[in-house]
Formats: structure tokens, sequence, C-alpha cells
């Protein structure tokens, strides 16, 4: 059975909205992880400071080339 037969038959909205929150909270927990390295490596010497700005921009990014990746891999090539 293809997988979008089965997303078509009755109400699966709620299932695939669950998939999609699923994916964007693990994307949100690994860039967190990202920023947190990317602001430890920033600040190794104390010379310079990772502002918050900073911070939250390279979550997004993170956030966004993840989404990528996972719709490169969930959608095919």
């Amino acid at each position: 059975m293809k997988l979008l037969t089965f997303l078509e038959v009755g109400d699966l909205g709620g299932l695939v909205v669950i998939i999609i929150g699923i994916i964007v909270f693990v994307l949100l927990m690994i860039s967190l992880v990202v920023a947190v390295i990317t602001k430890v490596i920033y600040e190794w010497n104390n010379e310079r400071k990772f502002s918050t700005g900073q911070f939250w921009m390279t979550v997004l990014i993170s956030m966004l080339v993840g989404g990528l990746i996972s719709g490169f891999v969930c959608g095919g090539m």
C-alpha cells in the first residue's frame, strides 16, 4: 500500500500534523545544541561575545538547513 493512499483515507490529518510537529521539535532540539556548541567555540578565548541575536539566528539557520535535509530525505530525490 502506498503511503499517499494511506494518508488520503479517512481523517488522518491529525497524524500528519503530529509527524510534522515531531520533526519540528527534534529540529529545534538539535538546533539548540548546535547553537550552544557554536557559542562555546565563539567565546573560547573570552575575546568576543556571542549575542542573543546571533544565538537565535544560529538556531534559525540550523533549523532551515535541517528542514531542507528532512524534506530531501522524506520527499525523496
